[in-house]
């Protein structure tokens, strides 16, 4: 385990412009829409955002995963700025353009600086949208009392149990197969159910990242009382085949202690599941609000519920 007592940050000057050369090339490749980039001051460092759509309204806040940025949103902008806001963050203790100044150490710290992000966005109902790691910072957000938020999107969200053996062996092979030429590599996505070993790009990147040291606490797994307290209407997308947890099982949990919130089984995808189903993601992103019929929703194969 990484010590946490330092702030995450590359091995070296050197190590980071070099990163920062491909994010740059990426983000020319990728970005599909004129973004305004913004670094804002919070107690734990320098967060920076790309910001998109209108100029007006409730923003959709996107938090990506562990070993993520702003840049695995790509799909993401151009549909969801049509008709709202759009703030696509690099985290704090990820590999990006963000920089952490201060040890975070719990949970509390990293809903915190999320906090002062929001804060300084002047967003007043966000839409929070969290893939793994980012699910969890969403989460902590909330549970720390920060406000500014009108609703949550957790995709295959960490920290609904402690991280088992499954799943580090899910990241240990990945980062594996991530070093193959890029027919092997797609070969190995489908083996290993990691859609992100399709992501060329975002894949180069992440090598570029290798240097990089993040020092983040790990989530320990919520218990029924937190899960209750969190005061803003809330849907979950799991993947059927997530590494991370028990699907069913987790559902099953869901339903039994927060039945008003509306959680969804997307058949065919594992823990990438932004990556392996964007369109599916983008349309409930969307469309929640907290009229939807809350529950457990499982859809066939290509369907909609």
């Amino acid at each position: 385990m990484p010590s946490l007592d330092r702030p995450s940050a590359f091995t070296s000057d050197m190590a980071r412009d070099r990163f920062l050369t491909v994010y740059d090339r990426v983000l020319g490749e990728l970005w599909p829409v004129p973004v305004d980039a913004h670094d804002l001051e919070t107690r734990a460092g320098s967060v920076h955002v790309y910001r998109a759509g209108p100029t007006e309204g409730d923003p959709v806040v996107l938090l990506s995963g562990a070993g993520g940025n702003a840049l695995a949103w790509y799909r993401y902008i151009e549909p969801l700025a049509r008709t709202r806001p759009v703030i696509a963050v690099d985290p704090l203790g990820e590999a990006g353009r963000s920089v952490q100044t201060q040890p975070i150490t719990t949970g509390a710290q990293v809903g915190g600086w999320l906090t002062d992000v929001l804060t300084a966005l002047d967003a007043q109902r966000a839409h929070l949208v969290g893939s793994s790691f980012g699910g969890w910072t969403a989460l902590e957000q909330q549970l720390g009392a920060g406000g500014r938020v009108g609703a949550l999107t957790l995709v295959d969200p960490a920290g609904f149990a402690p991280l088992t053996g499954r799943f580090y062996r899910w990241i240990i092979f990945g980062g594996m197969a991530g070093m193959l030429p890029r027919g092997l590599r797609h070969r190995a996505a489908r083996r290993l159910g990691n859609g992100t070993l399709h992501e060329d790009a975002l894949m180069k990147l992440a090598f570029a990242g290798r240097n990089f040291r993040r020092r983040l606490p790990t989530p320990p797994g919520y218990t029924d009382e937190q899960l209750r307290a969190v005061p803003v209407p809330v849907q979950v997308l799991l993947g059927e085949r997530s590494a991370l947890h028990d699907t069913r099982a987790l559902a099953a949990q869901l339903a039994e202690v927060v039945p008003a919130w509306r959680v969804e089984i997307v058949p065919g995808t594992g823990h990438a599941l932004p990556i392996e189903a964007p369109e599916l993601v983008i349309d409930r992103i969307l469309t929640f609000n907290a009229s939807q019929q809350p529950g457990v929703v499982e859809q066939a194969p290509g369907g909609r519920p």
